[in-house]
């Protein structure tokens, strides 16, 4: 049964959650539960909502209900679903909505480092990378390019920020992931532990190239990607099996991390 709730008061607490500008004010709105997420577009909620995610609230315009959204709205099963005009939401969430739907969901319990890499092939491992827009981009070409699962370390900022699910086109439902128990270079050696090779993708006087056979041919395979300012931790290149290149050409001599996880994955994903 439908529970369509017209705006008519900007100010009531029920709306709060979608004008929060502060990401980690979110990750503890349920304190001492888990905290809550919110998705944007149609399509991104449809994978959020397939891959078990429970939604709270939806925020809409009007149209959408019996229009975009109207599968979300009946599957979502008597959630309050907020609407107004287009006009009337850019008031209480500060910008245009992503083709006018918005869904206020919980957060869940994250799986450890060993069940998400316990049947995994190809793995990506993000160390300290905070922007939100390549978080979301690594995770879209992870997807899509035969990754089996991400970690990321404690300095990496959040996949299910809002930005980060928004450009990964809500693939950071898809593919699993967590994060490592420890900040620091240990968790090489435990991906070591569990039968993976590591490669490091940095510049250094023994890089291999990324089409480098006996890499290749490696049958399990963390690809380790660092930060989009300095890169991997000396630590991380110097605990790797491998520290790995992608050929350049005019005089440039890396990639954006986003970039360079796409050709990686291309390149030595589980095709």
């Amino acid at each position: 049964m439908k529970n369509i709730i017209e705006i008519k008061d900007l100010s009531i607490p029920e709306l709060k959650m979608y004008s929060c500008t502060n990401e980690k004010q979110l990750f503890r709105w349920n304190e001492p539960d888990y905290g809550i997420f919110i998705a944007e577009s149609p399509k991104v909620i449809r994978r959020a909502l397939d891959t078990g995610y429970t939604p709270l609230s939806i925020l809409t315009e009007r149209k959408y209900i019996t229009g975009q959204a109207a599968d979300i709205i009946e599957k979502c099963d008597n959630i309050p679903v907020y609407t107004a005009d287009s006009s009337v939401l850019t008031k209480i969430t500060g910008f245009n909505l992503t083709q006018g739907v918005l869904c206020a969901m919980k957060r869940r319990e994250l799986p450890s480092v060993s069940e998400i890499c316990s049947e995994a092939l190809r793995i990506a491992v993000l160390e300290d990378i905070m922007n939100q827009t390549n978080i979301g981009a690594v995770f879209r070409s992870a997807a899509a390019l035969g990754i089996d699962a991400i970690i990321l370390t404690k300095g990496c900022s959040d996949p299910l920020y809002r930005r980060s699910i928004r450009v990964s086109m809500g693939t950071v439902f898809q593919i699993p992931w967590t994060f490592t128990e420890k900040s620091d270079s240990d968790y090489i050696l435990k991906l070591k532990d569990m039968g993976f090779s590591t490669a490091a993708m940095a510049l250094t006087d023994d890089s291999v190239g990324i089409d480098n056979n006996e890499l290749m041919s490696q049958k399990r395979l963390a690809i380790v990607l660092g930060t989009e300012g300095e890169g991997l931790r000396q630590s991380t290149i110097d605990s790797s099996d491998y520290t790995v290149k992608i050929p350049m050409s005019h005089g440039v001599d890396s990639l954006n991390v986003a970039a360079a996880s796409a050709v990686a994955f291309w390149q030595l994903g589980n095709h």
